[in-house]
């Protein structure tokens, strides 16, 4: 089989590997799309080293068939579709224990902390498993996992119809977020400067606005009579970004970070204080996240085929990452399977 390794910064390799025969428990599948995600950038980019071991596969989000199974796994069949929820929480922190295992402490993340679905051929624990529908084109699937960060979200800012939501950041989980919600009734406006991510989101019909050419606040105020937003989606990444999504919202309005920031923020805490805001933290997904993800992607409510810019062969991963860094893209996928057929 086929690897995609990681050798350090800005370095992968492909490498032919023996597949691993399924244990107890575990079943073996035949890996169709891989998507690369920001978390992947930031391995290759190598600020993740200290989790990411040298020659380790990446990715972690997938699609394919289930190609074995091990000892005690009944209920699953060869050739059936599945995807993988690529977290295994320790069961034993606070977070476990308090019914929180999606942000266990000492998370074992796929694609990470241990081999990842960059692989024509993965084996995993039966448990992180979920059944695909068979109609369901298996490029389209590898969607699921980043549409169950969105639903993840969107349920953490409890978005119900009629909220007005601004989503700060036009990239792929930001664009989800915004369908996600729109699909749940909500008026959302999407923020974002590049002009090929704000084309996108309007080609799915989203409202996308350029910061640099709109004054947001002023916006919203117009559409809310001077109110506000009811929540807002911070996935920019960027201290621009943060002021934005606090600026923007109402009187005891809803912040959601989504967007991983690497350093300390400036935060307008006055305005928390005298509009009795809220900040959400929001990590990953849970289970019902990924179900709920399949079904919106199963039922075309996830424009999927709109969201796939490119598929590549993944003999030519190195490229698709550099084409991700580059921007002019939305999802980059690698084709996994033998022979890519």
């Amino acid at each position: 089989m086929k690897a995609v390794v990681y050798r350090g910064a800005r370095h992968l390799g492909i490498e032919n590997r023996d597949p691993e025969p399924p244990g107890r428990g575990q079943v073996r599948i035949e890996v169709a799309y891989t998507g690369i995600c920001g978390t992947d950038l930031h391995i290759y980019h190598g600020d993740m080293d200290a989790r990411v071991g040298d020659s380790a596969i990446i990715g972690h989000e997938m699609s394919g068939r289930i190609a074995a199974v091990g000892e005690g796994v009944t209920g699953w069949n060869v050739g059936q579709p599945v995807t993988v929820m690529p977290t295994r929480p320790c069961g034993r922190c606070a977070a476990c224990q308090r019914g929180n295992s999606h942000v266990c402490h000492a998370m074992n993340f796929l694609g990470i902390d241990s081999p990842g679905a960059m692989q024509s051929s993965w084996t995993v624990p039966v448990e992180l498993v979920l059944p695909l529908p068979e109609e369901l084109p298996l490029d389209h699937a590898a969607l699921v996992e980043p549409v169950a960060v969105a639903v993840h979200d969107v349920r953490r800012g409890n978005v119900t119809a009629d909220d007005q939501v601004v989503v700060v950041g036009g990239g792929p989980v930001g664009v989800l977020i915004a369908t996600v919600a729109r699909g749940r009734g909500a008026r959302v406006l999407l923020v974002e400067p590049d002009p090929f991510r704000r084309e996108v989101a309007e080609g799915i019909g989203i409202e996308a606005v350029d910061p640099r050419a709109t004054d947001v606040v002023a916006l919203v105020n117009d559409r809310t009579d001077g109110a506000g937003a009811d929540i807002a989606f911070e996935v920019s990444g960027s201290p621009a970004g943060v002021t934005t999504a606090v600026d923007v919202l109402t009187t005891r309005g809803r912040l959601v970070m989504v967007a991983i920031h690497p350093q300390p923020r400036e935060v307008n805490l006055h305005r928390f204080f005298w509009r009795e805001l809220e900040l959400l933290g929001a990590r990953l997904y849970q289970r019902d996240d990924m179900v709920e993800a399949i079904r919106l992607v199963a039922s075309g409510a996830i424009p999927a085929r709109q969201l796939i810019s490119r598929i590549e062969p993944v003999e030519a991963a190195s490229a698709a990452f550099a084409a991700l860094e580059g921007g002019g893209v939305m999802k980059v996928l690698l084709d996994v399977r033998e022979g890519n057929q």
